[in-house]
């Protein structure tokens, strides 16, 4: 097992020594750092990076100091890069020649700064945000600046966000690539030659090869790994279960305004990928097992950095169809060597060691999924049959106990609950509903209907099923006043607001339940300064981890229905008057960013568009527009005319597919100009009227 990498003796004062003299002038900027004991360099001699492609085998000989520095941006360099990634992050650029001639001068700018601009905490932003914008070639030009390097830029704390987004963005380039007859030539070269993103990936792990042991446990390098990982199987990029493996909940997703970041299918969807990288999978999980001995494996089990990354070997070890059983080293073999059925040996006291692990765990969850099923048969008799029902009473052996129930067949589902049964009270008490609801699901997707029943009457009398407070119990939700102080104040509890969002969802409520619903959420302001000043609940929601997701839900809502759209626009409205408070909080942040204030306050036509767009999205499929919407708007097939005796008439080309809001909207900017048709129409066009782009307050609504 390779040792792991200490620092030397006195490195403190090292450093304190050297950034002494770096500060008075007395050290070159562009020199490597050198450990203590190392001979001067000559200063003619010009180090960009060290070749680690052997595996580390003394961490004495390979320190942390021996990782090059590639020198500092000068003033001037710095501030034209800063207003470079200002401009880049609005990206309200007239035209898209305009937008591809700015690229190309900052990459012109750029050039042989790459690796000084990916390392440096304040420029790295923009080399993600070049690199959000890039055409393929130019990604791969990036992928050759940063050739020779990978190994170190993957452990830096800024330019391993670089990587990340470098090899997410380049990823669907690939699966392109598959399909077309030719590959694009490098731009912008002395010499243009063919060159595919397969080879670029390919040399990439070339890189780290060898150093794969190490980057498990890297705080940095382990999120990159994960990445490569991930892209190299051609799995989903965008969804939830992904997501949470490539990134932290608190990482902060950088972002380009005006540009369309809606998942496309190649990031939601499997990809396909090269048999090259399949192989490089297999080559990378055989590799990784063969320096590491099963002490070491079952140490990162319980590694906060290295688990993560493990779950993800073992997922893609078990559910690769051509992988060699028993003739190799696996990853399962190292944790299970030997018959777990057996009592007292090492594979049952391993499992029963992490079942009760918060970290640990979650990599039982990954064995329980994509196990054999004669493994899993086993690791279920042996470890989870005879004590299921205390098992999912603890916090954290009930996930794993989730993951259990899901592979079940019907009669062990049947005896798993009625074991569980009679721990119905505790599971409501302590708030354990998920377990709850995963019976549920799975005795109807088994068909153990009896099961069903007896589970549907101890939750009936776990919560004491009185039609008055069942749902407000459900809820966590004590009595009616607390309702009204969650509904107008907040921040609400979690269940709390996963029914709001719920009830939010145009499939599952009408136009009239969701307008009074939203004026109940958010009631006018008192007209009085008698009653004292209140809280805007929407900055409240706004600022608050759990309200924010019902904003969310409310944008969604609101866009996907014209009669509503005026809702829209208050709340962002009444956002953009919180601007300040938004940008300074984490949840606000957020907030702002997915409601697209940026582009609400600019150029409010095309938030407008956007919106719409978006709540058009989140309708069902089979279902484009809502039959309330088009019995709000009066509209449809059979009936060509609109209300109040058709008003509007079906030949009428100006009143065709339009809500009855818009044609409020189109009178009162008509009464306002004089009443002149043309009027109307320049007010429509020109002010936003028949779009919903104006104000609330500005028609009256």
């Amino acid at each position: 097992m390779p040792k792991e990498n200490k620092h030397s003796r006195g490195r403190r004062d090292e450093k304190k020594e050297k950034k002494r003299k770096r500060d008075n002038g007395e050290d070159e900027p562009s020199k490597r750092r050198k450990s203590q004991d190392a001979d001067p360099a000559p200063e003619d001699v010009e180090f960009t990076g060290l070749d680690n492609s052997e595996p580390i085998q003394n961490a004495e000989e390979t320190t942390a100091t021996e990782r090059p520095f590639y020198g500092m941006l000068e003033d001037e360099e710095q501030e034209y890069f800063r207003r470079a990634d200002e401009l880049l992050e609005l990206n309200d650029f007239p035209s898209e020649e305009e937008q591809s001639m700015f690229l190309a001068n900052v990459y012109r700018e750029a050039e042989g700064k790459e690796l000084k601009i990916a390392c440096s905490q304040s420029c790295s932003r923009l080399m993600e945000r070049l690199i959000l914008l890039s055409s393929p070639a130019q990604k791969k030009k990036l992928f050759g600046n940063f050739a020779d390097n990978f190994s170190h830029l993957v452990q830096h704390r800024f330019a391993s966000h670089c990587c990340e987004m470098l090899f997410i963005q380049s990823a669907p380039v690939v699966t392109q690539e598959l399909t077309a007859d030719s590959h694009p030539e490098v731009e912008d070269g002395d010499e243009k030659k063919d060159v595919s993103m397969e080879s670029l990936f390919l040399q990439t792990l070339d890189e780290l090869e060898g150093n794969m042991t190490f980057l498990l446990t890297d705080r940095f390098a382990s999120h990159t790994l994960r990445v490569l990982m991930v892209i190299l199987s051609g799995r989903p990029l965008e969804k939830e279960s992904t997501r949470s493996l490539l990134q932290s909940k608190r990482k902060e997703k950088t972002s380009v305004g005006n540009m369309d970041l809606t998942p496309t299918e190649l990031s939601l969807n499997k990809r396909s990928v090269p048999e090259s990288f399949q192989f490089a999978v297999e080559k990378i999980i055989s590799d990784t097992v063969a320096t590491m001995d099963t002490s070491f494996i079952r140490i990162l089990a319980t590694h906060p950095t290295g688990n993560p990354t493990l779950q993800l070997l073992l997922e893609l070890e078990l559910t690769n169809p051509t992988s060699k059983k028993g003739t190799e080293k696996t990853i399962i073999s190292a944790l299970l060597p030997d018959d777990i059925t057996t009592e007292g040996s090492d594979s049952s006291v391993f499992m029963n060691g992490i079942l009760y692990d918060p970290i640990g765990s979650r990599l039982l969850e990954t064995i329980c999924t994509y196990a054999p099923g004669k493994l899993f048969k086993q690791i279920y008799r042996s470890t989870f049959k005879d004590r299921i029902a205390g098992l999912a009473r603890n916090e954290i052996s009930s996930y794993v106990v989730i993951r259990v129930l899901q592979r079940l067949s019907k009669e062990d589902l049947e005896e798993a609950v009625a074991q569980i049964s009679p721990q119905i009270l505790g599971l409501v008490q302590r708030s354990r509903t998920v377990i709850i609801k995963t019976l549920i699901e799975r005795c109807h997707a088994r068909g153990a209907m009896k099961s069903l029943e007896a589970l549907t009457e101890a939750i009936s009398a776990a919560y004491d099923c009185d039609p008055a407070t069942l749902v407000l119990k459900m809820a966590c939700i004590d009595d009616v006043e607390a309702l009204i102080k969650f509904t107008t104040h907040y921040p609400s509890t979690p269940p709390t607001s996963h029914i709001i969002q719920s009830a939010l969802l145009p499939s599952a409520a009408n136009v009239t339940f969701r307008r009074k619903f939203l004026n109940l959420l958010f009631p006018p302001p008192p007209e009085t300064q008698d009653q004292g000043p209140s809280t805007d609940p929407i900055q409240t929601l706004a600022l608050s981890p759990t309200g924010s997701h019902t904003l969310d839900s409310i944008l969604k809502s609101t866009a996907s229905s014209n009669p509503l759209f005026n809702q829209t626009e208050r709340i962002a409205l009444a956002l953009t008057t919180h601007e300040h408070l938004l940008r300074e909080s984490w949840t606000g942040r957020i907030v702002w960013r997915n409601w697209m204030l940026d582009l609400f306050k600019r150029k409010r036509g095309e938030w407008v568009n956007k919106v719409k767009a978006l709540g058009l999205e989140s309708l069902p499929k089979e279902s484009p527009v809502p039959q309330e919407q088009a019995e709000e708007e009066g509209g449809g097939k059979q009936r060509g005319k609109g209300k109040k005796g058709g008003r509007f008439s079906k030949g009428d080309e100006k009143t065709q597919g339009k809500s009855a809001i818009q044609l409020a909207r189109e009178k009162f900017a008509a009464t306002k100009l004089g009443g002149s048709s043309a009027g109307a129409a320049k007010a429509g066009k020109g002010k936003g009227y028949g779009t919903g782009a104006n104000q609330v307050e500005k028609i009256g609504a």
